[in-house]
């Protein structure tokens, strides 16, 4: 153990990022480091909970949390309607409205985070985003970079490009969705490209808008949905983590009125995506008296529910790892978190992807075995329920799931993240 040392992270202001960032943060804290989060206005609170500093840092204009928290969720909702897209059809909308919005945030977060940097004189900074924060890269002190999407987040030409939802194999997809992805997000890159140029940092070059850390980065992607890369990354520079599940207090499954003691079955599409109410809605009523007991996260829209169905249960929110343990099966949008926490604990997931990485975590798990993908919306019942029914009922799968636990599980994610950080903390005395 090096000699306790202040440790800033700076996750995107989503969930998933956010609570592998916590996790990671824990095991630092259990070492005798500080942790200290910057985050979004909108954000504040969510680190609190486990315990930890937090600097909130404007990335917008100003406005009070509540409405920058309902700004995100208007955005989201907004976009409903493209959720049914393919991503490529998705291009032209939510994904060059979303790098928009995040070139945004750099731009004005620039204005206040030098200053608070100088305030915190962090010995290392830890950065979960999809964006370069120039202050990060300047402040003088090693930075990290973790990944928690995806791992094609850091691309090769021999795997899907990111956000793509391309099969591992299907080489005229990864050609047309990068094309489209340049052409579209042309004039956002230029913009930022003239911010980085601003602030002294060479411009990137077309697509991307952040670079791997010199020091270390950091891959939550498990090892058994792994794709084969053509150029190896440095070990030296990349490590996998095997995922990176937080700690959460116990969850006592409640008790039902019908079907009690049947398969249980956990239902999320994450905060932002339970504002698609009509889904989950769908959702509930196909399992409606059937042979399962069924958990939904309902977010922040509980009140647009009447009384669930007796083997329903609903709640605005569920410790997801405490939870997941439990279940039988869960069905998913594909976040970062939800897709490693199921294969941390050996669940069998039915992902159903709306947007961002959702879709290339949705084709992975069927890829590779640890699931099923089903469109989000073309399904009828009989659909939904057999795909649970061969979920629960496939030997191969569990046995599959099983081995990818107990390899990931072995790995402890957040414990090896943070001596590797210790590792760049005795580096750079």
């Amino acid at each position: 153990m090096s000699e306790p040392k202040t440790i800033v992270f700076f996750p995107e202001a989503a969930f998933g990022p956010a609570l592998n960032s916590v996790a990671i943060a824990q095991a630092c804290r259990a070492r005798g480091h500080r942790a200290v989060f910057l985050c979004d206005p909108g954000f504040t609170g969510v680190f609190a909970n486990y315990g930890f500093e937090e600097v909130p840092v404007p990335m917008s204009e100003p406005m009070p949390p509540e409405q920058m928290a309902k700004y995100w969720s208007d955005f989201i909702n907004g976009h409903i309607p493209n959720f049914r897209k393919s991503p490529f059809d998705q291009l032209d909308n939510y994904v060059k409205d979303c790098w928009d919005a995040i070139v945004d945030t750099a731009v004005w977060a620039e204005k206040t985070l030098p200053d608070i940097l100088a305030e915190l004189r962090p010995n290392l900074i830890c950065i979960d985003n999809v964006i370069l924060f120039p202050a990060t890269k300047q402040h003088g002190v090693p930075w990290v970079r973790i990944i928690s999407c995806s791992e094609n987040e850091i691309p090769d030409p021999d795997i899907p490009p990111h956000l793509s939802g391309c099969g591992e194999n299907d080489r005229a997809c990864f050609a047309a969705f990068e094309s489209r992805f340049n052409e579209v997000i042309g004039p956002i890159h230029g913009r930022f490209n003239e911010f980085l140029t601003s602030c002294g940092e060479a411009p990137y070059p077309l697509g991307q808008f952040f670079e791997p850390s010199p020091h270390l980065n950091l891959l939550l992607y498990p090892k058994a949905v792994r794709y084969a890369r053509s150029q190896t990354l440095d070990p030296a520079r990349f490590q996998y983590l095997e995922g990176c599940v937080r700690q959460e207090e116990p969850y006592t499954v409640p008790r039902f009125a019908e079907h009690d003691g049947a398969p249980l079955v956990y239902v999320s599409f994450g905060s932002l995506g339970a504002g698609d109410i009509d889904l989950l809605k769908r959702i509930v009523a196909a399992f409606a008296g059937k042979p399962y007991r069924v958990l939904v996260n309902v977010g922040d829209y509980l009140d647009a529910y009447d009384a669930p169905p007796p083997n329903v249960h609903l709640a605005d929110w569920y410790p997801q790892p405490s939870v997941i343990p439990q279940t039988d099966a869960v069905i998913h949008h594909g976040g970062n978190n939800s897709f490693t926490e199921c294969l941390y604990f050996g669940k069998p997931a039915l992902i159903m992807p709306y947007v961002w990485d959702g879709h290339d975590n949705a084709i992975r798990v069927a890829e590779t075995g640890h699931g099923l993908a089903m469109h989000r919306y073309d399904w009828t019942d009989e659909d939904l329920l057999g795909a649970i029914d061969g979920l629960i009922g496939d030997p191969a799968m569990s046995d599959r799931l099983a081995r990818t636990s107990r390899q990931m599980q072995e790995a402890d994610g957040p414990g090896f993240a943070a001596q590797l950080l210790d590792g760049v903390l005795r580096q750079s005395r």
